[in-house]
Formats: structure tokens, C-alpha cells, sequence
């Protein structure tokens, strides 16, 4: 009798057991699923040392550190904010991952959500803000501007270091990584801005 009572136990036990195990399955799935929608890039929230000191620390926090290939870990949250974005369409004046990016959307949106900055919609003017950087002083999270379409600052990216940047290109195309040392953007690179969040708060 004892040993009919020790195995019933036993089978009960192991009952509740896997019924627990599949609530909490359930609810880590849930609780992923809800990351991905809130961060809406597809790729779920990751942390940022960042984010207590962003004007937006959602935004901040959804854009943390990313490792890109050949360029290891990026850790700034505009750059990051930016390669969140990375295979979102382009669409001339777009300003979000719903409706797709122009160039200068990318950097508005990128940079509201990352610093908490509110930057005019054109890249020429963009190119007003933050402080001028030479290219040899270039550093991660850096404007980058290049003259594609007559005017000196006409497109704009984001640095990502070793001569990489992040845009939103034109037409037929999606938010991607470029090579600044290809003869088109040599050809084309006009300067660099970097942005400071507590100077521009103040303007």
C-alpha cells in the first residue's frame, strides 16, 4: 500500500512538474514575442550602459550594444538606433520603419529615439547642428554628409568606425552598411558633424 502511494506521489509530482515548465515556457515566449513588438525592428530589446542618461531611455534601451561583422561591438546608441534599422526600405521623406527612410529620416528618427533629439527633417540642415569633425577625427556615432545630388550636404549617415557608415541609400533600395573608401563616397564626402544631446538641448 505504501509503495502504490509512494509511486502515485511520484507520478503527480512529475504531473505538476511539466505543467509548470510549460506555463513558464509560455510566458518567457510571450514575454520574448512582446520585446520584439515593442522595440519595432524585428530583433527585440538588448541593453544600453546608455539609457539613464537619454532624453528617451526606451528608445536608448531598445538601441544597445550590437556586434557587426568586421567591426566588432558598437556601442553608441545613435549608431545602434541606426542598425536597428538595417533592411527597412527606402522612401523618399519617410520617418519610420512603418512607412521606410530617406537618408535624413533615418537620422531624425535615430536620433529622437536614441538621444532624445529633435533634429530638422533636411540633411543641409541637419548639417547645422553639433560640433564640425575632421575625417581623421571621425568616431563612431558621427553625421557623416556627401554630396549626391549638387548641394554639399545632400545625403547624410552614420559612422560606424573603419570607414563604414550606416544610410538609407535611395530609391530600390534598404537601410545597409556602405564602405566609405569606394570611389563614389570618396568622391563625394563633404564633412562630419557630432552631435552633443545636452548643447543641443539648450538651443
Amino acid at each position: 500500500m505504501t509503495v502504490k502511494s509512494t509511486a502515485q506521489t511520484s507520478t503527480l509530482f512529475s504531473s505538476r512538474l511539466l505543467q509548470s515548465i510549460r506555463v513558464m515556457s509560455v510566458c518567457l515566449g510571450v514575454a520574448v514575442l512582446s520585446g520584439c513588438a515593442q522595440d519595432g525592428s524585428g530583433k527585440g530589446i538588448r541593453s544600453s550602459s546608455d539609457w539613464r542618461n537619454s532624453a528617451d531611455p526606451i528608445g536608448a534601451f531598445a538601441a544597445g550594444p550590437q556586434y557587426v561583422a568586421g567591426l566588432g561591438l558598437i556601442d553608441h546608441p545613435l549608431a545602434n538606433q541606426a542598425l536597428n534599422q538595417l533592411g527597412i526600405r527606402y522612401k523618399w521623406g519617410g520617418k519610420s520603419p512603418e512607412t521606410g527612410f530617406d537618408c535624413s529620416g533615418l537620422i531624425v528618427y535615430s536620433a529622437q529615439r536614441s538621444l532624445g533629439l529633435k533634429l530638422p527633417p533636411r540633411a543641409d540642415d541637419i548639417a547645422k547642428f553639433g560640433d564640425t569633425v575632421s575625417k581623421k577625427d571621425l568616431q563612431v556615432g558621427d553625421l557623416v554628409f556627401f554630396n549626391t545630388l549638387g548641394t554639399r550636404y545632400s545625403h547624410v549617415g552614420v559612422y560606424l568606425g573603419q570607414d563604414k557608415f550606416v544610410h538609407s541609400p535611395t530609391r530600390g533600395s534598404v537601410v545597409r552598411i556602405e564602405d566609405m573608401k569606394q570611389r563614389y563616397w570618396t568622391a563625394r564626402y563633404t564633412g562630419a558633424r557630432r552631435l552633443d544631446p545636452t548643447l543641443l538641448a539648450s538651443r
